[in-house]
Order: C-alpha cells, then structure tokens, then sequence
C-alpha cells in the first residue's frame, strides 16, 4: 500500500516571537517493511537557517531557526510512503527472555548488538516501579519465549486499561498512567517499556502514523488521522518485531513508521524553544491517505 501523509503543525504566539528553534523529526524512515518515496517540509515564516542531520538512533531531523520577529510557525511534512503487511511470526519460537536479557546485558558470550544496548535499560520515562514489575511478572514465565511474552504484555494492556484523551501529558511517567489505568498511545507505550526494561529486555518506542478508517456511511474527516505510538522488541534471531498495545495488534499496513528512541522525547516530532512569544496555541493535523484516494 502506498500512502500520502500530510502532518500540519501551527504555533500561533500571543506576543511576536524574537527567535525561535524547532527540531523536527517529521521524516519517515526506511526500515524492512517501509520505503519513504518522497517527503519534504515547508516552513513558514522561512527559516534563516536549516540543518540536517542523523541522530544516534538514525532518524532524520531538521534543525529550523527563526531569528526575525513572527508571530506564528507553521510546519508542513508531506511524505509519500510505501507500507508492506509484516511477515507472520510465531511468537513461541523465539529465545527465552532469560538468554536475551543475557545478551543484551552482555552477560552471554560474544558482544552486545550496537542496535540494541541502549534500549535494554530504563530511562526516566520508562522506569518501572514495584506495581509494575509485579503486574507484568504473570507474564514472564520462566523459559517464555520473550515475544510470546511480550504479546501477552501488551494483550495485558489493552484489555486494563482505558484509552483517554487528555488524561495525561507529555511528561507522564508510567508509575502515574499505570496507577489510573489510562492514558493515550504514549503511555502504554511506555508502561510496555518500563515492564520489559525492568527485566532488562531491549525495547524500543516507536512514534509514527496510525490510518483511521471511519465507520460505515460517515465521511472521512480532513486532519482526523492520528500521530502514534508503538514498541518494538527485539529477539536474537527475528530481529525487531513490533507491538501495538492500545490496539493489542501487529502494526500493519496501516501503520507507517516515522522515528525510533528510547521513549518519547527521543523522537518527539516537534521540540524546540520559542523567546519572547508569551503564551501560544498548537493546532497539529494528520492526513494518512491511500495514494490517489
């Protein structure tokens, strides 16, 4: 499947801005089921400076500066991407999560994985606490295959805890949205991580799109698709398999990959600092749309 997406985002400033710098990880990524076709960003006002550059985990960002005054920022990214349905996996097939936590720790012969050190150990918004480490025991069985547990983790989630808009923010820590039993994407995400970093298994957050379909004999509304989040975990032989725990699913066609990190503000879409603006207003739309639809 091929798909357009169009991801818009407007700050409008209450006092004219004297200088602002955003980071913007707005660029999908190739990985084994994605090719980016073609993808650009428009700024406006036009940044005195623009850099670009890879991060330690590879994505791809731009670096804008704006050093005039202005009185809002608007961001467009417009991507073309191929996305290909993931290869079948049997989850009882892979290593007992006792030998991956073995090699990712370095405890088992032969060296640790460039790609997978850094995501074996917490980070300050995928700790984990006694509530959680215990909550998640059930399902790490000794000699489990660690996706089978894995799937029973994220299985776990959906079914306790309630998708609410709002109920959290960008700096929520899993110790707080594990307590309410919900949140949104991000936080199941990082209650996932916190529960597989806790044991010290590599896991990784994964930001991107989600395609939203509307029901039947409703239109589809303009900016209704939806910025997302979902886990990957890895095992020694299949590599990086991914999980969508707020769906309890396989991420699939529907399912395009922007950024990868630790947590979340590793891959934040938009961040940056804004001088002079006073108080300001954030209007983010998402189109994931077939190509030609």
């Amino acid at each position: 499947m091929i798909y357009d997406v169009t991801h818009r985002t407007v700050y409008d400033y209450v006092e004219s801005a004297a200088f602002s710098q955003h980071l913007l990880r707005l660029t999908p990524r190739d990985t084994n089921g994605q090719r980016v076709l073609s993808s650009r960003i428009s700024l406006d006002p036009r940044p005195d400076e623009i850099v670009l550059e890879r991060d330690m985990f590879g994505n791809l960002a731009h670096a804008a500066t704006v050093s005039r005054p202005h009185g809002r920022f608007e961001i467009v990214a417009i991507s073309r991407v191929e996305r290909q349905s993931p290869s079948a996996f049997i989850f009882e097939a892979s290593s007992p999560w006792e030998d991956v936590r073995a090699i990712a720790t370095g405890a088992a012969a032969g060296p640790v994985p460039d790609d997978v050190a850094p995501f074996a150990f917490p980070t300050a918004l995928t700790t984990a606490n006694e509530e959680i480490e215990d909550w998640a025991r059930d399902c790490f069985a000794p000699g489990r295959p660690v996706l089978a547990a894995a799937a029973a983790l994220s299985a776990r989630i959906h079914a306790e805890f309630d998708y609410v808009p709002g109920a959290t923010a960008a700096d929520t820590l899993p110790a707080e949205s594990f307590a309410a039993r919900r949140g949104v994407c991000q936080d199941f995400a990082h209650v996932m991580l916190a529960a597989l970093r806790a044991r010290r298994l590599p896991a990784r957050y994964v930001s991107g799109y989600l395609r939203t379909i509307p029901p039947a004999g409703q239109p589809r509304l303009a900016g209704a698709d939806a910025s997302h989040a979902w886990v990957a975990v890895w095992d020694p032989a299949l590599d990086w398999v991914e999980f969508d725990p707020t769906n309890n699913m396989i991420p699939g066609e529907d399912h395009i990959t922007l950024a990868w990190g630790r947590d979340y503000s590793d891959v934040s879409p938009v961040s940056g600092i804004v001088v002079g603006a006073g108080a300001q207003s954030l209007h983010v739309g998402v189109d994931v749309m077939p190509a030609g639809g």
